[in-house]
């Protein structure tokens, strides 16, 4: 303002022109004449320097777009739903129609101070995923801890699809048990079909291969053509849909009135999966609700050949060895099985009825069948002795 004031009283009071006032100061003669201008109307506090900043912007977020972008914000996270960006603009669709952009509400969020940058964390392009590319290809399982009102330790046993993440069962117990995940198998299928294959994790709800027997999960799966997989021990990222789905879960718990029962509990586990199944968009589906994904694609089924597994037989699981062996025990002596080089290294499951034996493949294939020979640690597949047909010594393989 001190030049704008120097300039207006050079002309007013000193009665000097615009010409050479402008000429001396270095200024344009226009501007010399704007100010005196608006001094003969406003006087001296028209001349003070005006903001250039537009009076309105023309894409900037409406307040009352911003104050219900804030106000998802605190209800989605008091009620322990997902309360991001992706879900928020899910929510203004089905309220006004319309909403922002994804990038536009972490920006509105950062700025009331909902959202603090974290530059450390690491990026999600860096992670490595894989995806059934069916429903019903592949359920994930595993069980997880909560606590009651009364602190009370109880369990919930999960199960999720793979290719959709649509939350295929969800139940609390006060212990889980092998019997709990056969019923949860046996309602799901009932429902939704029965899966091709079931990946969890090596706890002993879910398998007893260690013990020298099969579990009733595994029964189950065996006598349904499903094929059985598990995680690498210590490795919980190979189950990590359901790993996530735990936590997605417990948020929304920890913001619930602590459950007195295991039946109270079951009902807000139930409201969260109606929730999470049939509302909430997913992230990894294309912004897509998990009933969605599942609805969009034909289903897989049971491929593997269902085994029937009698009263008092005895299932075995083994991996055929360097010397084309299996091993089983009989009355504490164990035995060597001869199956032959050409399925080295192949995972095989020992079916034994007493003495009779079957050695097949997780799909069903009969690799060999006889009746053991208590007195021989070995035996033999009968075939002569030397590499199998087609092979030569001095060849390499």
């Amino acid at each position: 303002m001190d030049l704008g004031r120097y300039l207006v009283d050079a002309v007013v009071l000193e009665g000097r022109t615009y010409r050479e006032v402008a000429r001396a100061h270095g200024v344009s003669k226009s501007l010399v004449a704007k100010l005196v201008t608006r001094f003969r109307v406003g006087g001296y506090e028209a001349i003070r320097p005006r903001s250039r900043a537009p009076a309105r912007v023309a894409n900037r977020t409406p307040d009352d777009v911003e104050d219900r972008i804030v106000a998802l914000r605190k209800l989605l996270a008091e009620s322990g739903f997902d309360a991001g960006a992706v879900t928020i603009q899910h929510h203004l669709r089905i309220e006004l129609g319309h909403a922002p952009s994804v990038s536009t509400i972490w920006r509105v969020l950062r700025r009331r101070g909902f959202v603090v940058p974290q530059p450390h964390k690491r990026p999600r392009s860096s992670w490595i995923r894989f995806e059934a590319d069916l429903p019903n290809e592949c359920w994930q399982s595993d069980v997880t801890h909560w606590k009651l009102a009364d602190d009370t330790d109880v369990e919930i046993i999960n199960v999720i699809d793979d290719h959709s993440r649509l939350a295929v069962s969800s139940r609390a117990v006060v212990v889980a048990t092998a019997d709990h995940v056969v019923d949860l198998l046996r309602q799901a299928g009932a429902r939704l079909g029965f899966p091709a294959s079931l990946l969890t994790d090596n706890g002993r709800v879910y398998t007893t291969w260690s013990g020298g027997g099969p579990n009733a999960v595994q029964i189950e799966l065996l006598e349904r053509g499903i094929v059985f997989k598990h995680s690498r021990p210590y490795h919980p990222q190979t189950c990590g849909k359901v790993e996530r789905f735990h936590q997605t879960l417990k948020m929304f718990l920890a913001h619930q009135r602590a459950a007195a029962t295991i039946a109270e509990l079951q009902a807000q586990i139930d409201r969260f999966v109606a929730y999470y199944n049939g509302t909430r968009p997913h992230r990894a589906l294309d912004r897509r609700t998990p009933q969605q994904a599942w609805d969009a694609r034909d289903k897989a089924h049971p491929q593997a050949t269902p085994l029937r597994i009698a009263d008092g037989v005895r299932v075995r699981t083994d991996r055929v060895s360097k010397g084309g062996n299996v091993t089983i025990r009989y009355r504490s002596k164990l035995h060597h099985i001869g199956v032959g080089n050409d399925h080295i290294g192949k995972e095989v499951l020992l079916l034994a009825d007493g003495l009779d034996i079957r050695v097949i493949t997780r799909h069903g294939e009969l690799l060999r069948r006889l009746t053991l020979d208590p007195s021989k640690d070995y035996q033999g597949t009968g075939r002569p002795p030397g590499p199998p047909p087609g092979r030569y010594k001095g060849h390499k393989w």
